[in-house]
C-alpha cells in the first residue's frame, strides 16, 4: 500500500510544489488548510504542476483537512493514518509585525502541535522547513561561510521577527523530539532564498522579489540571496522524507549567492524587453535606509546591507544526492511564471 504523507500548509508556494512532487511519486497526498474553501485551488495548483495527468492525479489522490497552526483543533485527524508527514507552513505575517511574538509564538507553538500529534499517530518521519536564518551568525559577524553544524543565537537582538521565528522554531521542535525520544524521526530543511514558476497566483512567497523588480523599482539595494529553486527544494523534502540516512539530520537547501543587482542582470539577459521595467542602478546604502523609514518591508532588509553570509549543501548533495538549477535557470522560469499568474483584478 502507498504511505499517505500529510503537507501542511497546501495553499503555500512551497508546500504547492511539494504535493506535486509527491503526487508525481505516487503517493497518497492529504494537505492542510486553515478553512474550507481553499481545496480547488491546490487541486488546480497540483494539477498544473502534474501537466497532462495532472487533474486525474489531484481528484483521486489529494485529500484535505482543515487545521490552523493557532490552534489545536484537527490536528490529530490531520495526521491519522500518515506514514510521513511534511511540516512546510509558517505563520502568516509580515517581517517586521509590531509585536514579534504575534509571529514568534506562532511558529513555534504550531511546529510543535503538528510533531505532538505526528509523534502520538505513530507517523515515521518529519521533515519540516526551517530556514537558513536558523543556522547563521550574529549580523554584526564579518562574512561567512556555515553549515547545518551552526546555530542562529535566538537571544540576538538584530534579528528580524521572521527569522527568530523560524530559528526559535526549530530550536523547539529538536528540543521536543528529545524529550519525546524521538529525535531519529525528525528532519529539517533549511533553504535559502525560494524562487521559482508558481502554481497559481496566490502562490508569490518570494517570488515578489522578483515581481518588484519587473515592475521598476527606482534601484537595487545591496542585499544578497542564496537562490534556490522551488522545485529542487520540495525535491529535497521528499528526499529527506525517505533516506535511512537523513534520520534526525539538519540540511541546508541553498543554491548560487546572487546580489540583488546581479539578480536584475539575469532578468534583462533572458528576458529581453519584457524586463525593459528592470533597475540597471545600485542605490546607495543611505538612499535604501531613507526609503525604508516609510516602506516596513524594506526596513527589515537595511540590517543586511553589503552582507555575504554563505550556506553550504554540501551535506544534502552528499548524504542525499540533491542538487539544485542554476540560479539564472530558476529566476527566468519565476519571471515567466509571475507573467502568466497575474494577481486578479479587483473589482
Amino acid at each position: 500500500m502507498t504511505a499517505t504523507v500529510l503537507v501542511t500548509g497546501g495553499t503555500g508556494y512551497v508546500a504547492g510544489w511539494c504535493v506535486t512532487r509527491l503526487l508525481e511519486q505516487g503517493y497518497q497526498v492529504r494537505t492542510t488548510v486553515r478553512g474550507p474553501g481553499r481545496e480547488d485551488a491546490v487541486r488546480a495548483a497540483a494539477a498544473a504542476g502534474l501537466g497532462a495527468d495532472g487533474y486525474e492525479a489531484a481528484r483521486d489522490r489529494l485529500g484535505f483537512a482543515v487545521a490552523d497552526l493557532t490552534s489545536d483543533a484537527g490536528w490529530d485527524r490531520a495526521v491519522e493514518g500518515c506514514g510521513y508527514v511534511l511540516h512546510v507552513a509558517s505563520p502568516l505575517g509580515g517581517d517586521a509585525p509590531k509585536d514579534p511574538d504575534a509571529l514568534i509564538g506562532p511558529a513555534r507553538d504550531g511546529a510543535l502541535r503538528v510533531l505532538r500529534a505526528a509523534v502520538d499517530a505513530g507517523v515515521e518521519r518529519v521533515v519540516m522547513t526551517s530556514a537558513c536564518a536558523a543556522a547563521s551568525p550574529p549580523l554584526g559577524a564579518p562574512d561567512s561561510v556555515s553549515d547545518e553544524t551552526r546555530w542562529t543565537d535566538t537571544a540576538d537582538p538584530t534579528l528580524t521577527a521572521y527569522r527568530k521565528s523560524k530559528a526559535v522554531a526549530e530550536q523547539a521542535a529538536w528540543q521536543f523530539m528529545r524529550e519525546r525520544d524521538a529525535e531519529r524521526r525528525l528532519v529539517t530543511v533549511l533553504p535559502g532564498a525560494v524562487f521559482g514558476p508558481l502554481l497559481h497566483h496566490s502562490q508569490r512567497g518570494s517570488a515578489q522579489i522578483v515581481e518588484r523588480l519587473l515592475g521598476g523599482m527606482p534601484g537595487t539595494a545591496r542585499i544578497g540571496f542564496e537562490v534556490v529553486d522551488v522545485r529542487d527544494l520540495a525535491d529535497l523534502h521528499v528526499r529527506a522524507m525517505t533516506a535511512p540516512e537523513a534520520a534526525g539530520q539538519r540540511f541546508i537547501g541553498a543554491g548560487e549567492f546572487l546580489w540583488m543587482s546581479e539578480l536584475a542582470d539575469v532578468l534583462r539577459d533572458r528576458l529581453g524587453v519584457a524586463a525593459a521595467k528592470v533597475p540597471t542602478r545600485t542605490l546607495p546604502d543611505t538612499a535604501v535606509r531613507l526609503l525604508a523609514r516609510v516602506t516596513p518591508g524594506l526596513r527589515a532588509l537595511t540590517p543586511y546591507l553589503g552582507r555575504k553570509h554563505l550556506h553550504v549543501p554540501d551535506k544534502a548533495e552528499r548524504v542525499l544526492g540533491w542538487r539544485t538549477r542554476p540560479a539564472a535557470d530558476t529566476l527566468a522560469d519565476c519571471a515567466r511564471s509571475l507573467a502568466e499568474h497575474p494577481l486578479p483584478v479587483a473589482g
